[in-house]
């Protein structure tokens, strides 16, 4: 049986153009839930702390954290900002012009 890492087999699969094209429509909603954990983590926070703020349970930010953009659980605008508020931060969105 041939063994993985992480990043070899991100590699073996992006190396198709099609996992690429899926992969890389992704890209928004992977930065979206590495911000929050980084937000999260730079507050000192544990999902515990945030769920009692936003009077949710761990398992909600856990899905928020973690599967934000599928359909059935995408975030509201004012969901983001309330997670935000629990961690004494600032929600800003932004439209960053692409490069041509």
């Amino acid at each position: 049986m041939v063994r993985y890492t992480h990043d070899k087999l991100l590699k073996k699969l992006l190396s198709d153009p099609e996992n690429r094209k899926e992969y890389e429509k992704l890209n928004e909603e992977f930065s979206l839930f590495e911000e929050m954990l980084k937000a999260r983590l730079n507050a000192g926070k544990t999902q515990e702390e945030v769920a009692q703020a936003l009077n949710t349970n761990k398992s909600a930010i856990s899905r928020l954290e973690h599967s934000g953009g599928s359909k059935s659980h995408s975030p509201t605008i004012a969901t983001l900002r309330k997670y935000a508020k629990a961690l004494n931060c600032e929600l800003k969105i932004q439209f960053v012009q692409h490069a041509n």
